[in-house]
């Protein structure tokens, strides 16, 4: 049987639209606010401020019990980070912020590492290749290719930079719901998954690691790290299936 896939229509893509955008604000303005010193926690509570400010509400508070509004997830942390009062910021750190914005019934989804201060080689290097990987995935959501497409044009990056693939996180179908079929893996399976067709909107989302692919999660049943505590990387775009040019849902505006 063929696997489910989600059709947007026009009026929903417009919609979809309206909360990309409002998901990428976020995430452009709390890029501002991380600095050393401050708590993660404190970093939450900007971003319910920003997405207020949008009109909208969090799509990930209350999410399966999920206590945050956004995930902000430090060095070692892959994903599912929560915001927490004892928990600073310091200098040298990778942060990944995951923003989800519900605006009018419509979810946009997207996420961001950036580092304080100068990285080094391998830092940089885990950095600049996790975001490239995005984009290459990216490149690949065109009509009529498939989602192994995608995941084949992520793994490509990523092995090319000895980065590890996380396999237990995906990126997923997203628009109406945070989370729509299909499953996006970051690296080739056997499955060449559903074909890509016009009016689908995906969340691509590489999650690369300094180290092993290998994660577990810490004992609050949420926070996800590398199992060998080296860093990890996660960018994250909303796309529109647009014929032969994929459109970024969540590319922040001039």
């Amino acid at each position: 049987m063929p696997e489910k896939v989600v059709i947007h229509s026009k009026l929903e893509i417009e919609g979809i639209r309206r909360a990309g955008q409002a998901a990428a604000f976020v995430r452009e303005e709390l890029k501002k606010a991380i600095v050393p010193g401050i708590t993660t926690k404190d970093l939450d509570e900007i971003a319910r401020g920003l997405i207020d400010l949008t009109g909208g509400r969090s799509a990930f508070f209350g999410y399966r019990g999920f206590p945050g509004q956004i995930c902000i997830s430090l060095n070692d942390e892959v994903v599912h980070g929560i915001g927490r009062s004892d928990i600073f910021i310091d200098a040298g750190s990778v942060v990944s912020v995951d923003v989800g914005v519900v605006l009018e019934g419509f979810v946009g989804d997207t996420a961001e590492s950036v580092y304080t201060g100068i990285p080094s080689e391998d830092i940089d290097r885990l950095l600049k290749k996790t975001r490239e990987s995005l984009f290459a995935g990216i490149n690949a959501a065109i009509e009529g290719n498939y989602i192994r497409d995608i995941s084949e044009a992520v793994q490509r990056i990523a092995e090319s930079a000895n980065l590890g693939i996380v396999r237990e996180y995906v990126g997923h179908g997203c628009g109406k719901k945070l989370h729509e079929p299909p499953e996006i893996p970051n690296y080739k399976t056997s499955n060449k998954g559903p074909r890509l067709q016009n009016g689908m909107v995906l969340a691509i989302e590489p999650m690369l690691n300094l180290g092993t692919h290998a994660v577990k999660t810490d004992a609050d049943g949420w926070t996800v790290r590398t199992l060998d505590a080296k860093l990890s990387a996660h960018y994250e775009h909303m796309v529109l299936i647009n014929d032969d040019k994929p459109e970024i849902l969540t590319w922040p505006k001039k």
